[in-house]
């Protein structure tokens, strides 16, 4: 083993194009997608660089016009993307510039304060590779190893543990931010601009490097209780049961009862096995797939069987993280299972004592036939200070639907109304279809994030189609 005070280091090599070149770039769902100048900068230096001729190049009238709202004469807008895990409209800008972060891969262990620097291209994949050997553990990951520092921050994302670990965020130490005169911020949480990157979506710069602390574990396996529940109410009673603090309940929707399904509460723990922290796709879904295969049908039945296999009453099993934690990652590219018009995902967040929207959410999806081909329910704690951060203390429900599904513009327009009704959001990094409106009644700190903003980036060169589409922005 090392020294206690050693370091761990590590750089994945990639080659990169030395100017844009056009593509076409989408959100995980699926959908549209926007036409981009895509840039894929090295390091730090080579985004600040390449923010300097952005601007020098709009200044001369490139493209005049490009990604802004105001016509002819607006500087084309630019934004950051990692590996494209946004399922909505995040991460893109319409006939603007996105600068691809994926190239910057170094990242170090500081054994002795238990912390790890990382270049924002680092996926949470390859840090927990590098780090659960060593006995570390990344605090807050999300349902996919797939997501970068950079994207963990920009969306702050949550876990299953969240009710003792908080968002990604409120790991976070530092962070290197450019700004959009081409300056390169150093970032810790007294400051305000850093309590706006968490949660912003991107559109205060470019984050390029993070300092996270890291937890202790003893190894890469999970103790995973379960229970199988026969609807909503019992699924809320053994989340909140004694037990680990990742806590997930999968819920049938489409079955009867509809809301039954597999509550999972799973801590870490020392096992004398070797085993992986992260998963490797078994298959991959055909780029061509049918958009007919997947329908309620199958679905169901699919659930049903899901349902019918689990333990009525299961303690103790041991699980991998990676099998655990990502089970979706096992089927790489597993969004073109809808089909060419992909899916939305709906994820809402309301207060504890507001269990009645989880009810009557999902009363109407069976009143409607609108089909819901995945429930994911867990409890949240606390919020963070991130003005723009997601969680706050309640239930969040995440929903899957197919893109085509007739009736579903109108049924979530109808949630909408619902939870910001009951003082809850919908995930930003999730969204795909709200309007302006609507944010402004569900996240009661947008104005102070606006200021801090607009202080940092006055000309708005920060843009996206999701802060375009719902006036994020202002």
């Amino acid at each position: 083993m090392p020294p206690a005070d050693a370091t761990l280091t590590g750089t994945i090599v990639r080659t990169a194009p030395l100017h844009p070149v056009q593509a076409r770039v989408r959100g995980w769902g699926g959908g549209p997608g926007a036409r981009v100048s895509l840039l894929r900068p090295q390091d730090t230096e080579g985004v600040r660089r390449a923010v300097e001729d952005w601007r020098a190049s709009a200044g001369a009238g490139w493209r005049a016009g490009a990604g802004g709202e105001g016509g002819g004469g607006v500087r084309p807008g630019a934004i950051a993307r990692g590996m494209g895990r946004s399922y909505g409209d995040a991460a893109q800008l319409n006939d603007g510039l996105v600068l691809d972060t994926t190239r910057l891969k170094d990242f170090s262990l500081d054994r002795a304060h238990g912390t790890v620097t990382a270049g924002a291209g680092v996926t949470l994949g390859e840090l927990l590779n590098a780090l659960v050997p060593e006995g570390w553990m990344v605090p807050v990951v999300p349902g996919t190893q797939h997501v970068t520092v950079g994207g963990a921050i920009a969306s702050d994302i949550h876990g299953k543990n969240h009710g003792v670990a908080g968002t990604f965020g409120s790991h976070v130490e530092t962070l290197d931010l450019v700004t959009a005169e081409g300056e390169v911020l150093d970032l810790f949480p007294e400051k305000e601009l850093f309590a706006a990157t968490l949660g912003g979506m991107g559109l205060t710069g470019v984050i390029t490097r993070a300092t996270v602390r890291l937890s202790a574990v003893s190894g890469p396996w999970l103790s995973v209780d379960s229970d199988r529940v026969r609807g909503l109410d019992d699924a809320l009673a053994a989340l909140l049961a004694s037990g680990g603090p990742h806590r997930v309940a999968w819920l049938d929707l489409l079955g009867s009862p509809a809301g039954r399904g597999i509550v999972t509460r799973a801590e870490h723990v020392d096992a004398p096995r070797p085993g992986r922290p992260t998963v490797r796709a078994r298959a991959t879904v055909p780029r061509r797939w049918p958009s007919g295969v997947l329908r309620p049908s199958a679905v169901r039945a699919f659930n049903e069987l899901r349902f019918r296999r689990a333990p009525v009453r299961q303690r103790g099993h041991l699980e991998s993280i990676g099998s655990h934690l990502f089970p979706l990652d096992g089927l790489d590219a597993w969004p073109r299972l809808y089909g060419a018009a992909g899916f939305v995902q709906y994820q809402l967040v309301v207060p504890f004592a507001q269990e009645g929207v989880l009810h009557t959410v999902i009363e109407r999806l069976r009143r409607t036939r609108v089909p819901c081909y995945l429930a994911v329910l867990k409890d949240f704690g606390e919020s963070g200070d991130a003005p723009l951060s997601f969680p706050i203390a309640g239930w969040t429900l995440a929903l899957d639907f197919p893109r085509i599904a007739p009736g579903l513009d109108a049924l979530l327009d109808g949630f909408d109304e619902l939870v910001a009704g009951a003082g809850g959001r919908v995930y930003l990094s999730k969204d795909a279809r709200m309007g302006r409106a609507t944010l402004e009644a569900m996240y009661p700190r947008l104005d102070e994030w606006r200021r801090v903003r607009e202080k940092a980036d006055p000309e708005r060169l920060w843009r996206s189609d999701l802060a375009q589409r719902t006036g994020l922005l202002g």
